[in-house]
């Protein structure tokens, strides 16, 4: 745990990031850099009934750490999928705060 869940960005800067953004990301969020996992999900946007681009999307979904935390690890997303992605591009980052007692490892809840 963390879980980033990456969109409308390619597979190898996926593969990329998942170390630099452990180096910046494990110290702000105090657990282990093997509990960090990184998903690509393939993704197609549409709109107005047409295929569409999109900008990077990604989606962690952690323990809260609170907002200076949240905010912090915001920027480091952002600021590492423009270096990859372009200096200009639109960058969301979406936080969903999962509760301890219902994320179970092996059986057993945090």
């Amino acid at each position: 745990m963390p879980h980033l869940r990456f969109r409308a960005v390619e597979p190898q800067s996926v593969q990329i990031l998942s170390k630099p953004l452990i180096d910046q990301l494990q110290p702000h969020m105090a657990c282990p850099r093997e509990d960090f996992t990184f998903e690509y999900v393939y993704t197609t946007f549409y709109h107005e009934g047409e295929v569409s681009a999109a900008y990077p999307f990604v989606e962690v979904l952690w323990f809260d750490r609170g907002q200076d935390i949240q905010d912090k690890v915001a920027q480091i997303i952002t600021q590492q999928v423009r270096e990859l992605s372009g200096e200009d591009v639109d960058v969301a980052v979406i936080f969903t705060a999962l509760n301890a007692s219902s994320y179970y490892d092996n059986g057993k809840h945090y």
